[in-house]
């Protein structure tokens, strides 16, 4: 066990589950954590049973009794002060985030960045949950909105974010009011366990109740269907898959709970005879081969006009083969790509190169796995550039690996009809001097995803705007703007002060 591991409370068996700043002795099957990098043993969790699961709810339950009546600016110290540990940590977390997922270490560190940037939004935020005050159309009637915590928010995160999207989900609940239920990955449960034990001490300073914050590791066989149905979770927050998405919707909504759906994604960037292209390609090929192609908002299609698709298609390959000898430890500091989480993800990769071409795609460049001594345990693998039409199957699908599809077209009107045309709508960009069609892009009839930039890519979103997309990728908007309100329950009151009663809409109801 190396030292930033020791320093983070890791050992060789750890307790799978937490209610804050106390560990559960948890007896269930142990989970074993590779790192992808070179597929060693870092660590194992214990999982947790349903009675530890019911131990958490009921816990959760009595500390949300507590934690609502705290005033929210109060809370928001606390987020802080949380904000503050993970600083502090942030070098120790996003190595183990790199050790764990495999993303290259900057983008560890950067995904830590993410949490700390979330808890100061947070902090503001928590002075700011602000009703709207309407006028009454009775006289001496005043109305307003206020709102209120729902509850209990179970937090369902992937592998790819291990820590990242847990903050934008606690934090805001947290300052609402709320308290969470958070059960990560199976392919990263050490990054939540790190998380929980350097946020320990600052709930144990400031008397946060046990139950507020809590973590769970467990096996879909023991927690699965029955999170999702389970009547005393108000919220669910989902990360992950289309299938698994509409998989909770269905459950969660014959109860008629509440979700937020972060599923898929199969973005595209639109590059204009207009762009610039220097600009364009430096952030596509970050889109395309940042975390080896394993974010919701990877660049998985270019839509390049004709003129200049020759050119960009060549560039794109130079860029490429420019980046295939950066491909190796994440650790290692000259790093650009990692490797892929794990041989299911190589399989998935090399089976859509292979499908792609069968249904008329032109391999570009790369597509194969790596072998050898500098990529060890197979997970490593060279990005591929396809020439594609939008129509393939492959295409319409997300392939979560490093494939990038090039897909021409002639006008502004045809490229957004392609940008749209796939069922998933997460996140969009177009690069364009031309202001009509920067302005097209982002009209109602533009772009139809949750995301939409100009001259910015698919990859990447700051933490002060609400972050998600459309269609299939489930329409739910997590971290910043006004996506506080999803973690709370809205009422509308009227106060009467006239010493009359008046009906609304001049009803008369006398006897």
């Amino acid at each position: 066990m190396n030292s930033e591991l020791k320093d983070l409370g890791i050992e060789s068996i750890n307790p799978g589950a937490s209610t804050g700043s106390e560990f559960l002795g948890t007896k269930g099957d142990e989970t074993a954590s590779y790192s992808p990098i070179d597929g060693s043993l870092i660590a194992k969790v214990t999982n947790a049973t349903l009675d530890d699961y019911e131990y958490i709810v009921a816990k959760a339950g009595e500390a949300y009794k507590k934690w609502r009546i705290i005033p929210a600016p109060k809370r928001g110290l606390v987020v802080h002060q949380i904000g503050e540990a993970l600083r502090a940590n942030k070098e120790k977390l996003g190595y183990l985030v790199s050790l764990e997922m495999g993303k290259i270490y900057e983008e560890g560190l950067g995904e830590v960045q993410e949490m700390i940037d979330i808890c100061e939004f947070a902090v503001g935020q928590s002075r700011l949950l602000n009703g709207a005050t309407m006028h009454s159309e009775r006289p001496f009637h005043r109305m307003y909105d206020q709102y209120h915590p729902i509850g209990i928010v179970g937090i369902i995160t992937s592998f790819n974010f291990p820590v990242a999207v847990w903050g934008w989900n606690a934090m805001l609940a947290a300052i609402a009011g709320d308290v969470v239920i958070w059960k990560p990955s199976s392919k990263t449960p050490l990054c939540a366990l790190a998380v929980h034990k350097i946020i320990a001490e600052t709930l144990r300073a400031n008397n946060v109740p046990e139950g507020v914050f809590n973590m769970i590791v467990a096996k879909s066989s023991v927690l699965g269907d029955n999170f999702a149905a389970d009547k005393r979770i108000t919220l669910l927050s989902v990360t992950g898959s289309t299938a698994v998405g509409r998989r909770v919707a269905t459950i969660v909504g014959k109860r008629l709970g509440k979700t937020i759906l972060e599923l898929g994604g199969n973005n595209a960037v639109v590059i204009s005879k207009h762009a610039d292209l220097d600009m364009t390609l430096q952030s596509v090929v970050f889109g395309a081969v940042g975390t080896c192609g394993q974010r919701c908002t990877s660049t998985r299609r270019l839509i390049i006009h004709e003129s200049v698709y020759e050119t960009v298609k060549e560039r794109l390959v130079s860029a490429y083969k420019s980046i295939s000898d950066r491909i190796g430890d994440p650790l290692e500091k000259d790093t650009l790509v990692g490797p892929l989480v794990d041989g299911t993800a190589v399989k998935n990769f090399l089976h859509a190169i292979t499908e792609v071409q069968k249904q008329g795609g032109k391999l570009a460049f790369g597509g194969t796995s790596l072998k050898g001594d500098k990529y060890p345990n197979g997970n490593y693998v060279l990005p591929a550039v396809v020439e594609a039409e939008n129509h393939y199957e492959m295409v319409q699908e997300e392939t979560f690996a490093p494939i990038v599809y090039l897909i021409k077209y002639k006008t502004i009107e045809e490229a957004i009809a392609l940008n749209n045309n796939v069922p998933q709508g997460l996140s969009s960009c177009i690069f364009t001097e031309n202001l009509v069609e920067a302005e097209t892009f982002l009209s109602e009839t533009g772009s139809d995803c949750g995301i939409a930039n100009v001259n910015l890519g698919t990859s990447g979103a700051e933490i002060g705007g609400a972050f998600g997309g459309e269609k299939d990728t489930g329409g739910g908007r997590e971290s910043g703007s006004d996506a506080w309100k999803a973690y709370m329950r809205r009422q509308t009151n009227t106060i009467n002060f006239s010493g009359q009663t008046a009906l609304a809409q001049g009803i008369t109801f006398d006897f």
